[in-house]
């Protein structure tokens, strides 16, 4: 590990949480001397990865960083791969479609298609959320190995509203019900009014690449009987795209292909 870049990860870190630091601030959170700070803050903003506000002297996030992240964005073969399935996804349900991929403890929105027919929305591509309080999350982490549904159920566990589930206990037996039948579900966890449904998609090595699922107000998405209709059409889009991605033998313990 080189230590600067680590402390350069850090401060852009710190800067992603709260917009605007100054360089004590910075210096207090990261644990290291000013001038250390000032000089990895004169490094980052050469490189236009930070930027210095003028009246306040206060640094914020550089527009650089725009670049890397549609860069990633745009060589994610999943999100490349999910466009025209997510797009029939939302023409069939009338719902707005997330595809997520896991980064650590949380789901990184790669693609998102617009509700259909609908009226103002927000882009949520490239946000990020606790794995526990998304759908997506739910079902990346059913259905990865279990090394790695150990670790994500060990915590941190965040908490988005207050019927966010952080219940490790709780949180295994939904992952366990996802297994079986092969979609995860989200009811006000991650914002109150809206719920989630998501399946799994895996590539061609058998490994789950990331989620894809529907966004919505409850009532439309978990009320019967469209709830089951929705399932089905968000199980049917995964499994389509798991195979464009190579995968062979995919789905739920009662259904595979």
């Amino acid at each position: 590990m080189v230590e600067s870049v680590k402390r350069a990860v850090r401060i852009l870190r710190e800067l992603t949480a709260e917009p605007r630091l100054g360089v004590t601030e910075l210096a207090e959170r990261i644990g290291v001397s000013k001038s250390a700070v000032h000089g990895l803050l004169r490094t980052l903003e050469s490189e236009g990865l930070v930027g210095q506000d003028p009246e306040s002297g206060k640094y914020r996030l550089g527009p650089a960083l725009v670049t890397f992240g549609n860069a990633y964005l745009d060589m994610h073969e999943l999100r490349t791969r999910s466009v025209t399935w997510s797009d029939l996804l939302a023409g069939r349900t009338g719902e707005a479609v997330w595809v997520g991929v896991l980064i650590k403890n949380e789901v990184m929105v790669v693609h998102h298609a617009l509700r259909p027919q609908g009226g103002v929305q927000a882009l949520e591509t490239g946000a990020t959320l606790p794995w526990n309080a998304s759908a997506l999350g739910k079902a990346i982490v059913a259905f990865s190995a279990a090394e790695l549904r150990e670790r994500a159920l060990a915590g941190p566990l965040g908490a988005l509203t207050g019927r966010t589930v952080t219940e490790p206990a709780e949180l295994s037996a939904q992952l366990e019900r996802a297994q079986e039948v092969g979609y995860a579900l989200e009811s006000q966890e991650s914002t109150l009014g809206d719920a989630g449904i998501a399946a799994p998609v895996f590539d061609r090595t058998g490994a789950v690449a990331g989620a894809i699922g529907l966004v919505g107000p409850v009532e439309r998405l978990l009320a019967e009987p469209g709830r089951e209709a929705h399932a089905i059409a968000t199980r049917e889009t995964a499994r389509n795209l798991s195979r464009e991605l190579g995968a062979f033998r995919v789905g739920c313990r009662q259904t595979t292909y």
